[in-house]
């Protein structure tokens, strides 16, 4: 592993994400020559883990090792790696998991010597401020980052660590008939995403067979060439994503499957602090530059929806850009941006850094709201039907879960982790129980905040697909064609899992609703899913867009 690689992994440890742009929110620290919040170096260095071994299990959990870094690891014994590592994550006297490491360390050759020289008794000098404030010091540290993190890997190796769920496992899962069962699962670190992250560390996955990881992703556009690519096995990916994958917009036209809905609300409009006062309605956006994750979400469309109604036309009145939700708050600092539509933890944060207020929560726009969802391509479920089957089944599960208001600080402390969102639990925690302040001096306990609810209404997709030709973010001029002449409903079902999700829900003693399609009540109007062609006419007759 090189220095400069090693330094950028450690550098995008920092709060929001990897790839933040540093601004004010983020300043070179003179102490520990890291990246964080100005201001913040005592609360960072708190995160860090003092013992060596845990902070490079967090190293591998997230991915950031590889396995040609593995081989920094050859020639090697097992002592002193049978001493940590055996004791704190096999277990103790388990002779099997004993003879597991044992048989991996012989393969290895003999990691004494360097495993004490990466470590040794004085490892938590590495992670002192004194220490760390040498440049010498800091390229060690690296350097040896890289061993130990082939040391925990190999310790790793077909172990048992996670623990199980609450509840027994159904009678019904049956695991021997899965096509595939080491799974990676891409996400980006949002709330949205909380069926698909918590399903690792609390162990949903495991429960129906699988050994599954989940693999953070920079941005939705990647997530988008990703699953082009076949890269990983299935994907976090925002709702109207599988349909415009499928029709073709914005990239080549791939076939993806939307098998679940992972949350309903968990989004806002959050607006820089500079502008505090200023904004009370639509039309006070007039001029604005507007943050959204992408331009194939609902986070756009709601914007969009909103916004309108203000008498603010979305393509000319204001500019409304993408920006990966990791480097949302640096740019409202920086000034690059005056506002954004985003999912949570970052509009939370926002108030957390003083960097911004919650103007208004997207539930208050449309309450029960679709927002992100788990999908897989079509080649890589028709290679896998029981194996997507089973994993579909586990998210539904998981979203059951987390849809108990009592279970909710677990899974903040599970999710909020550096592998994961890499957030303070306060802020994820505030988002998940829905008690926190706004950023205008207020106290709200908003229980439905944010909903886990995985059913995949059809009527969902048709008012997806309708804003979709509202707005002509069909490309190419084709807005009035390609979903009317294909017909709302048959995009719909073509890509919305409609049944199936019913079907597992059933399995798993959930109740379903029997219908596919319901009448969708928002703010400023209501959607019947039978005529969507109808429904944006009515709403470029009011509002002139």
């Amino acid at each position: 592993m090189s220095l400069i690689s090693a330094q950028q992994t450690l550098q995008g440890l920092g709060q929001p994400g990897v790839g933040t742009s540093r601004s004010n929110l983020q300043t070179l620290c003179v102490t520990c020559g890291d990246y964080h919040a100005a201001g913040d170096h005592s609360s960072f260095m708190a995160t860090m883990p003092e013992d060596p071994v845990e902070l490079v299990d967090d190293f591998v959990k997230m991915g950031l090792y590889k396995e040609n870094q593995f081989r920094a690891a050859d020639g090697v014994n097992t002592y002193e790696l049978r001493k940590a590592l055996f004791l704190k994550r096999v277990g103790r006297g388990d002779p099997k998991r004993e003879k597991l490491i044992s048989d991996l360390c012989e393969q290895a050759g003999g990691i004494d010597n360097a495993f004490a020289a990466a470590f040794g008794p004085k490892a938590g000098l590495f992670f002192s401020d004194a220490i760390r404030n040498g440049s010498q010091t800091r390229r060690e540290f690296l350097r040896n980052m890289a061993v130990g993190a082939a040391l925990v890997s190999l310790a790793s190796c077909g172990q048992d660590t996670t623990p199980p769920p609450a509840g027994d496992a159904p009678a019904d899962v049956e695991v021997s008939d899965l096509e595939k069962t080491e799974l990676q699962i891409g996400f980006i670190p949002i709330t949205c995403a909380t069926p698909i992250i918590m399903s690792e560390p609390l162990g949903f996955y495991e429960k129906y067979g699988f050994n599954a990881k989940v693999v953070k992703m920079p941005s939705w556009g990647a997530v988008r060439d990703s699953a082009i690519a076949g890269e990983l096995d299935a994907y976090h990916m925002l709702a109207p994503m599988p349909i415009a994958m499928t029709l073709g917009l914005g990239s080549e036209a791939f076939g993806v499957k939307l098998a679940s809905i992972e949350n309903i609300n968990g989004q806002a409009i959050t607006v820089a602090e500079r502008h505090k006062g200023k904004v009370n309605g639509p039309a006070d956006f007039k001029g604005f530059t507007i943050g959204v994750p992408f331009p194939y979400s609902m986070h756009n469309l709601l914007l969009r929806y909103y916004l309108a109604t203000g008498g603010i036309d979305p393509d000319v009145d204001v500019q409304i850009r993408p920006v990966p939700p990791p480097d949302s708050i640096a740019q409202l600092i920086a000034g690059d941006i005056d506002a954004y539509l985003m999912p949570d933890p970052f509009n939370q944060r926002a108030v957390y850094e003083g960097a911004g207020f919650i103007h208004m929560l997207t539930k208050e726009l449309w309450p029960g709201h679709p927002c992100c969802a788990f999908a897989a391509s079509d080649q890589w479920i028709d290679a896998n039907p029981n194996t997507f089957r089973a994993l579909n089944k586990s998210i539904i599960e998981a979203a059951a879960y987390a849809q108990v208001p009592e279970n909710r600080p677990e899974i903040a402390k599970a999710i909020s982790e550096r592998a994961f969102l890499n957030q303070p639990v306060e802020v994820v925690e505030a988002v998940l129980t829905g008690k926190f302040d706004d950023g205008n001096g207020n106290s709200l306990d908003i229980p439905d905040r944010i909903g886990f609810d995985p059913y995949p209404w059809q009527s969902f997709a048709n008012w997806i697909s309708s804003q979709l030709v509202r707005w002509d973010l069909q490309g190419d001029d084709l807005a009035p064609t390609i979903i009317p002449e294909k017909g709302y409903d048959t995009v719909g079902t073509d890509v919305f899992l409609t049944d199936l999700a019913r079907e597992l829900a059933t399995e798993l003693g959930q109740e379903a609703p029997a219908e596919i399609y319901r009448e969708e009540t928002l703010k400023f109007d209501t959607f019947d899913p039978a005529d969507p062609a109808a429904y944006v006419q009515e709403q470029i007759d009011e509002y002139g867009v």
